[in-house]
């Protein structure tokens, strides 16, 4: 996982994957995995039961929207900031730019991100279905907002930005949402 991660899909080798797996043949790889396209798969759908769990507040309808929302982005900013993986969130940096034949390797990456703004999209409503958000408030216009923001951290995570900058920009997010909550 770690060397999609840290590399990209197409930047990582087989030679490094097989090196990493202690050195394994090429045809143990094969016979093990089928191809680096379905090891990669295996790696995003253990990313997303793991690492991306720090999203999973999103569909927690114990807490109220902007709780979820707000949780979702201190987990992850903390998680993309840790060091005990490479920095940022593999589903936007491991195939943001791919050649013509990978494109489906880009496109299911941006499926599993449409799924988490869909999280986002499904707080806000909820949000404006108990009145905590004026009706007039645009779900998928906040949702992308509150999406983008939390894609950026993967750019400004590899770029070492701090936790602690990061913290005080979703601090400065929320507010937003407590502007729309205020027009109501």
């Amino acid at each position: 996982m770690l060397l999609f991660w840290e590399h990209g899909y197409e930047s990582t080798s087989l030679s490094q994957l097989k090196s990493r797996m202690g050195g394994i043949s090429a045809p143990s790889f094969y016979a093990a995995f089928g191809s680096k396209e379905t090891l990669f798969k295996e790696v995003v759908t253990r990313y997303i039961d793991t690492y991306g769990q720090a999203l999973v507040s999103l569909w927690d309808e114990t807490l109220s929207p902007k709780e979820a929302i707000e949780l979702a982005l201190r987990r992850s900013a903390k998680m993309q900031t840790e060091g005990s993986h490479p920095l940022g969130c593999l589903l936007v940096l491991s195939a943001s730019v791919c050649s013509p034949e990978h494109i489906h390797i880009q496109k299911m990456l941006a499926n599993a991100r449409e799924q988490v703004r869909q999280g986002f999209v499904s707080c806000i409503q909820r949000a404006i279905d108990n009145g905590e958000l004026a009706g007039e408030s645009e779900p998928i216009v906040m949702a992308t907002m509150f999406n983008s923001f939390l894609s950026g951290f993967s750019i400004l995570a590899k770029d070492g930005v701090s936790l602690a900058v990061l913290e005080s920009s979703i601090t400065q997010i929320m507010k937003i949402w407590d502007i729309e909550a205020s027009s109501y």
